[in-house]
């Protein structure tokens, strides 16, 4: 680990002895892993590459590509649709720009005219941007640009009259270049290569949109005589070609051995220790993960560790880097000026500074969000710290990945939550160090996302028989029940769209339902933000305590009518979180298994849901000061849970009271919700569950997990699939947890409508006891990963 401005090296080993050695520490190190270092496996160029390609990765010093990228490579200039599925910094990039940028320099025409065409998307405006820098700076005579929210009109003309690589994001393609497909003829009719990448965050319903925006995109081609190559890249996830072929309705050859360097890394699973205050219902807490990764990155930075700390959230990033400040001032004056935060809603040039800053070592300590998750190349770190489970695998070692570029050596630190996934994760290491098991769960075939799509592609150009497999198996009812609706017409050559409205406008791809609500500065009417309206009574009631941009707000009023709430800027010095009642029906099974005296379901489902108070929580140490009452409407949706049911006889067999079953039920519900995400890559708060000791639909105790988006998003039927490894992680984190009768890193929810009362730990281990005796190795639920 380089140290800036000296030579010296400090060594792993010592690192972790003086973060651990600190008096008071003790016992927070949960487990170190050790990866070894890895040398690289480099092959000679491919023959077809173009000479002044080679030439411009050879200037930028790549002597010759790597085995895995000269593999993808070669397939994609195959014509084989391919996904690239490598660790961080094992150069993605270049696999796919090979042969797309060798498919331009040797296809243009005598007068310049374009002969391929290269459609990147990515997930974010960032990560586009870098790439556009990075092919800029190869110096090849190819005409890229950008097609997002932040191109002039002139710079979007420019692209799609005379572009040949551009770069762009599902939004963009999805309500301009599809729906504008006759002035993009020419780039669609040259279209050679479709570069989807970062595909792993493509999941949910978000995943679903995308995925049907694709089959539109492949539809538009098709209109124009061209069949694109379509070449993903992703982080190492389970089954890659399984989740690039639902994305893309394609069948897709998956490159997963990753033969770039790599240096040590050690990881740290590190868990703060309980505190001396008591938190909701008397529960113990423990420290907040944002303090512990504040006082670990003072350390590194002291040490001259070049360090950067991902915090989940804007305020938390730039509080972090505050409070290690703060501490730094008392070792040296000097030092505070070495730590900064990094987040969104900075400005471009103050970002770039940033960057610049932490990579000249002017910065030694940078505490961010995710916003550098993706594409923005900072070399030269030594650590990462890690406040918080980020949600998946993948991104967990793409984050530890921003340290040891190069094939240095890198530490790296993963600091839990006060949450049950968080617990079961530094308890139990193999679940992060295995082989990867996370599947990229959405769900195409879901008519609330299937239909506005539909509706676009038939405004691109009437749908036809010949059209609907290409969007799944049920795209027919959903063609009839569109037509049904009014919003088609069928006509001898197909369906037409018949409304006066943009098709494209009927789907918003990244909400999830609802119609915005916009957030409005009281004091000057300026519009701040917007949420969704599904979202809306939970985030934006009157009393809400909002962060947007790192600055807090108070929502004075929340008008459901004219889908507005009016806020000020205010510091209350709390955090709050809404509290709602649910109540769920079951509408049709689809599936089951049946598990000795239990029963495990999956199925459609109507939930109504009712926002009825909220909480004050003090920050940052999460103590509840006080509940206020709200008076909100009912909500309804339909949507796709997984339920399991106890019979009655079981339950007296297993020494079970009646007295105890709701208190048992609902901590159970309550942690499976915490760890459903570990297996369906999804977060807890797109999920909900409801438990009850007796059900009016079933007539046995109950416990449903149910995706919170209308018709689904592929969670709980994920949940269904693992359930045997899913529940068993939750009995063991139920189990396992320090505390005596419950706390929030195992059974006690944020979210909770009933003040996470009653919850009965004890009895929640022996209900899953009940409910797991009979599970067998080999049993349907449970067997493996899901579609």
């Amino acid at each position: 680990m380089s140290v800036p401005g000296g030579p010296e090296r400090h060594r792993v080993s010592d690192l972790v002895g003086r973060l651990t050695d600190v008096p008071g520490r003790e016992g927070r190190l949960r487990h170190l892993e050790v990866v070894p270092p890895r040398p690289a496996a480099s092959v000679d160029w491919p023959q077809w590459v173009s000479a002044d390609v080679r030439a411009a990765f050879e200037r930028s010093g790549v002597s010759s590509p790597w085995q895995h990228q000269a593999a993808a490579a070669d397939a994609a200039r195959g014509g084989q649709h391919v996904v690239l599925a490598t660790g961080t910094a094992s150069g993605k990039s270049m696999a796919y720009q090979l042969p797309a940028l060798t498919a331009i320099r040797e296809s243009r025409g005598r007068r310049g005219e374009r002969g391929a065409g290269v459609l990147y998307l990515a997930p974010t405006k960032a990560l586009a941007n870098d790439q556009l820098a990075n092919i800029n700076a190869l110096g090849l005579d190819v005409r890229v640009a950008t097609h997002d929210g932040d191109s002039t009109r002139e710079q979007r003309d420019w692209a799609r009259d005379f572009g040949e690589y551009i770069l762009t994001n599902p939004d963009m393609l999805h309500r301009s270049l599809l729906p504008g497909h006759a002035r993009w003829a020419s780039f669609f009719a040259s279209l050679r290569y479709v570069v989807v990448d970062e595909c792993h965050h493509y999941r949910g319903v978000f995943g679903s949109h995308v995925a049907h925006i694709l089959r539109r995109l492949r539809r538009v081609c098709a209109m124009y005589a061209s069949e694109p190559t379509f070449v993903l890249a992703s982080a190492t996830v389970a089954e890659p070609e399984v989740a690039a072929g639902r994305l893309t309705g394609l069948d897709v050859l998956a490159i997963t051995a990753d033969h770039s360097p790599r240096g040590q890394v050690s990881l740290l699973l590190w868990e703060p220790p309980f505190t001396s205050y008591a938190g909701e219902n008397g529960a113990p807490v423990r420290r907040a993960a944002s303090s512990e990764v504040a006082d670990l990155l003072a350390d590194l930075v002291a040490e001259g560790v070049r360090t950067l700390a991902f915090v989940r959230s804007r305020q938390g990033a730039e509080q972090v880097a505050a409070t290690a400040a703060e501490l730094l001032a008392e070792v040296d004056p000097s030092l505070p000026g070495r730590v900064a935060s990094y987040r969104g809603g900075y400005l471009p040039e103050e970002r770039r500074e940033l960057e610049a800053a932490l990579r000249r070592g002017d910065l030694t300590g940078l505490a961010a969000t995710n916003a550098l998750e993706l594409g923005i190349d900072i070399s030269g770190l030594d650590a990462v710290l890690i406040a918080g489970f980020p949600g998946t695998r993948a991104a967990l070692w793409q984050q530890i990945g921003r340290a040891g570029r190069g094939a240095q050596d890198a530490l790296g630190v993963l600091v839990a939550r006060a949450d049950p996934l968080d617990t079961y994760l530094v308890n139990h290491p193999e679940s992060l160090l295995g082989q990867p098991v996370e599947a990229t769960v959405f769900d195409p075939n879901n008519p609330y996302v299937m239909g506005p799509h539909l509706c676009a592609s038939a405004q691109e150009r009437p749908l036809t028989e010949v059209d609907l497999p290409m969007f799944g198996d049920n795209a027919r009812a959903v063609v009839d029940q569109l037509t049904d609706a009014g919003l088609l017409r069928r006509r001898p050559h197909g369906w037409f769209w018949t409304d006066r409205r943009r098709a494209s406008d009927l789907a918003d791809i990244r909400s999830s339902g609802g119609r915005q609500v916009q957030l409005i500065e009281a004091e000057t009417g300026r519009v701040v933000g917007t949420v969704d309206g599904s979202s809306s009574h939970g985030t934006a009631h009157p009393g809400a305590v909002y962060v947007h941009r790192g600055e807090t707000w108070l929502v004075e009023s929340l008008d459901l009518d004219e889908h507005v709430a009016v806020m000020s800027r205010a510091e209350p010095g709390y955090s709050t979180s809404a509290r709602e009642i649910t109540d769920i029906s079951i509408v049709a099974e689809r599936e089951h298994r049946s598990w000795g005296g239990c029963r495990l379901a999956l199925g459609e489902v109507d939930v109504s849901h009712q926002v009825v108070a909220f909480l004050q929580r003090r920050q940052p140490s999460g103590e509840v000061m006080g509940e206020v009452p709200l008076d909100l409407p009912e909500r309804s949706l339909r949507t796709t849970a997984v339920w399991w049911t106890i019979a009655a006889d079981v339950l007296a067999e297993g020494g079970l009271a009646a007295a105890d079953l709701p208190g048992a039920a609902h901590a159970a519900e309550h942690c499976s919700i915490g760890l459903l995400p570990l297996f369906a890559t999804c977060d807890r708060w797109d999920i909900g569950g409801v438990s009850t000791a007796l059900h009016a639909d079933t007539g046995q105790l109950t416990v449903f997990v149910y995706d919170g988006h209308p018709g689904g998003a592929g969670f709980a039927e994920r949940g269904f699939h693992a359930a045997r490894d899913w529940l068993s992680a939750t009995r063991e984190t139920i189990a396992g947890c320090e505390c005596e009768t419950g706390c929030p890193s195992c059974i006690q929810s944020p979210k909770c409508g009933n003040q996470n009362n009653p919850l009965d730990k004890p009895g929640a281990v022996a209900l899953l006891d009940l409910l797991l005796r009979d599970v067998g190795a080999g049993s349907g639920a449970g067997s493996g990963p899901g579609e």
